[in-house]
């Protein structure tokens, strides 16, 4: 099965193969141990940056104070980071450390000026290293449903290169392609959320009630792949937004039934499995109301926050901090942040979607004291597991 195929060879912090030289052992770090609290500090900081460079307070910060900058870094910045901790496996020390490096100055693109050309050149490398490392990884999938992370992973990384001509280019098409960005996450959640959920699921109602779960579901997740990989190519195609909008909210409908078919209830007793579900839950929703936009009913980037801070926010923090659980070699129920942070992200959700300047800060301010909790929780348990 993928999912503990992943689970295994990405996850889990191994210092090489067995058998390996002890010095090449050792010369080896999980790349999640850097790019995790990385991600969980920029996504705390970027935030009210941003708000603040829009409202005319931080003037020199001029490449976050357009909506596509900010949506540039929280895709291709954020989740870009949480992708590669994720995927990269165990790197040697010196190619993880010029990873790393590679990240943070291409944060700098968001101060402009003279850091600028600088900051997209790393920007642009370090998704091109993303991509050069972990999309052959896939390609050697049996199946084509395992395979379709390799050519998604690929367009992630892509549109994280194309997206830097807005900087440079007036009339580039920014935010079509960081909608594209949006919807290509959203199949990626989709297809990695369920891989997540259905063995953890299984594996507590196994010990639990001595029963088998759901299961990855296969043709509801190839349903899904079906619908969320053609869903960016529709918004191309003249009169394409009708169809969208019907493939969006039978997507969501799915992602909704595969979650009832998890049965949330009878994990109750599970905090970081419901976190879990409530990121994935977000993301029917999240489809729901791109929907619901591209009718007409809401704007687009109104919409789009439903997939980016209930959904992105609530997975990525548990898939994060249940991994550093594990990897610390304890059990993730005895973490009790998950909760609380589902419902910062929430909240922080919520208050998006409401109008005015009261209602973005009281948003950031729930997404960064969430982030800044979650690095606290994360640092420790990466601390323990050193």
């Amino acid at each position: 099965m993928l999912s503990k195929r992943i689970s295994r060879r990405f996850s889990a912090p191994r210092a090489g193969q067995r058998g390996a030289p002890a010095s090449r052992r050792g010369d080896r770090v999980p790349a999640w141990q850097a790019f995790f609290p990385l991600a969980a500090c920029h996504a705390a900081v970027f935030v009210p940056l941003s708000l603040a460079a829009m409202y005319g307070m931080l003037p020199w910060l001029t490449p976050l104070a357009t909506p596509a900058g900010h949506a540039r870094e929280l895709l291709f910045g954020f989740a870009l980071a949480v992708i590669a901790g994720y995927l990269l496996g165990p790197l040697a020390k010196r190619q993880l450390a010029a990873l790393a490096t590679l990240w943070l100055i291409g944060r700098l693109g968001i101060v402009g000026g003279g850091w600028l050309v600088v900051a997209s050149l790393a920007d642009a490398l370090f998704a091109a290293a993303v991509a050069w490392l972990v999309v052959p990884r896939f390609f050697a999938a049996r199946k084509w449903r395992n395979r379709v992370l390799a050519p998604l992973i690929g367009l992630i990384c892509l549109l994280a290169v194309a997206t830097l001509g807005s900087r440079y280019l007036a009339g580039w098409p920014a935010f079509l392609l960081l909608e594209q960005g949006v919807l290509w996450l959203t199949l990626l959640m989709a297809f990695m959320g369920g891989r997540l959920i259905a063995p953890a699921v299984n594996g507590y109602l196994k010990r639990r009630f001595n029963k088998s779960g759901a299961g990855v579901q296969p043709r509801l997740e190839a349903a899904l792949i079906v619908l969320l990989g053609a869903l960016p190519a529709t918004l191309w195609l003249p009169g394409g937004r009708v169809p969208a909008a019907l493939m969006a909210a039978a997507a969501g409908t799915l992602v909704l039934y595969r979650l009832w078919c998890f049965a949330p209830w009878q994990c109750r007793a599970r905090a970081d499995l419901l976190a879990l579900m409530a990121g994935y839950a977000w993301l029917g929703a999240g489809l729901w109301l791109y929907a619901a936009a591209v009718a007409g009913a809401l704007p687009v980037s109104t919409a789009l926050h439903g997939v980016t801070v209930g959904a992105l926010g609530t997975l990525a923090s548990s898939v994060m901090l249940r991994q550093a659980v594990s990897r610390a070699k304890a059990r993730p129920e005895s973490e009790r942040a998950f909760m609380p942070l589902a419902l910062l992200f929430a909240a922080a959700a919520g208050l998006r979607f409401g109008g005015g300047q009261a209602a973005l800060w009281g948003a950031a301010l729930c997404w960064s004291t969430a982030w800044l909790a979650h690095a606290w929780r994360l640092l420790r348990w990466v601390n323990t597991t050193r």
